[in-house]
């Protein structure tokens, strides 16, 4: 079987869990012996030999100019392409990604299935099964409605996800939550979509990786003078919810001082999140990172105890398995898919900051539960494979061509 695969990013190029998500299922699909190609936006060397990664362009990759791909209000930003002597906007580049598509399929046969990933590639894989007649997957892993938290989001990418889940033959969602969201916000039919949650490739971190510590020195330090560090990592934006993280913070310190918080990413709501800091008056005891990626990620999950996702809307939050692998307790919001299947964290409503407080001053000052957690949350990720995800791919590919082949036989 051949998977031509639409995307937006791949490691180590990538923003976010969603390049992760791709590589690792990529990864256990060609296990299976399916052939992949991957087809990215951008120019770059991702080091990948399990499959075919395509450039649709020769622009640098995107996370570099702050495109603004899932920043979802910034899609018409500019940037200059140095090749076309031109200002791009993200929408033009999806628009050349598109007609390379079209020129790939007319080159490429034997394309048994087309699997898009998100917003960002619907439009190219709509074209491509109206014109070639190959089917279309489109995966769910975030909707608008989940980027723009609890704005309504912008109007131009709620009519392209639905057209491209209308369009699509099958779907697949990455939790309950967003598939519930896919039924009741775009009114597709429940009986279309097929949960599918994500998995964990404990390979990924597993490349000779030592705890160096460089990055952490004053985190280590008031770790050995008795403080508890919590530790929440993601895109500083309105869906992830760091503002009632720090509320909650402020909270908790009340009744436990020895706590450091660390906020790990970069985004918008960075200066705002700043100055809320200062506000509160937390502002000594809340550390900001800035985006990371590779070793320094791993040694803030490592130096960490408690990770907490504080999501107003996560459809599934590959970070917490990470974070589980390195030993943390979990706190998750209930609006995140993988409490769905994580059982053993402590769970609240993301609007709760109270209960958040509660909950983190009870594991910083009880030895006994937070290694119950830990060891809890260790033995739960390790049985979530991404050869069980890619089983559940292989089965909807197998749907979705025997459905058209009825289609055309009908």
């Amino acid at each position: 079987m051949k998977i031509l695969m639409l995307g937006w990013e791949l490691p180590p190029h990538n923003s976010g869990g969603l390049g992760m998500a791709c590589y690792s299922l990529t990864k256990a699909l060609s296990h299976m012996g399916i052939g992949i190609d991957f087809l990215v936006p951008y120019d770059a060397d991702h080091g990948i030999s399990h499959m075919n990664v395509i450039s649709a362009t020769h622009l640098d990759p995107l996370y570099r100019f702050g495109m603004g791909a899932y920043c979802t209000d910034d899609v018409s930003q500019k940037i200059f392409d140095s090749e076309n002597k031109k200002a791009v906007s993200l929408r033009d580049i999806q628009e050349r990604y598109t007609k390379f598509v079209y020129r790939y399929l007319l080159e490429h046969k034997g394309i048994d299935v087309i699997h898009a990933h998100d917003w960002l590639t619907y439009e190219a894989g709509v074209f491509a099964k109206e014109r070639f007649g190959i089917p279309l997957i489109a995966h769910v892993h975030s909707t608008e409605f989940d980027r723009a938290g609890a704005s309504r989001g912008n109007p131009m990418i709620h009519e392209i996800e639905y057209a491209g889940l209308m369009a699509a033959d099958l779907i697949l969602a990455v939790s309950e939550a967003t598939k519930r969201i896919v039924v009741e916000k775009y009114s597709i039919p429940a009986e279309k979509i097929y949960v599918c949650y994500n998995g964990f490739d404990p390979d990924v971190f597993s490349d000779e990786y030592n705890y160096n510590g460089d990055m952490c020195q004053y985190l280590d330090s008031l770790k050995r003078e008795g403080h508890t560090i919590v530790t929440s990592i993601g895109r500083l934006t309105i869906q992830k919810g760091f503002y009632h993280y720090l509320k909650a913070a402020q909270r908790a310190l009340e009744k436990n001082d020895k706590m450091v918080f660390v906020v790990a990413g970069d985004g918008e709501q960075r200066d705002y999140l700043l100055r809320v800091s200062a506000e509160l008056g937390i502002a000594d005891k809340v550390v900001f990172t800035g985006f990371i990626r590779g070793r320094e990620l791993r040694d803030v999950y490592s130096v960490s105890d408690i990770f907490v996702m504080a999501s107003v809307s996560e459809p599934f939050g590959l970070t917490a398995l990470e974070a589980a692998h390195h030993g943390n307790s979990l706190v998750l919001t209930k609006q995140s898919g993988v409490s769905e299947i994580i059982w053993s964290a402590m769970k609240y409503d993301y609007w709760d900051e109270d209960k958040l407080a509660n909950i983190l001053v009870a594991i910083s000052q009880s030895a006994a539960l937070r290694t119950s957690l830990e060891r809890a949350a260790a033995r739960e990720y390790r049985r979530m494979t991404w050869e069980q995800v890619a089983d559940k791919c292989v089965e909807i590919y197998n749907m979705a061509n025997n459905h058209n082949n009825e289609g055309l036989n009908s």
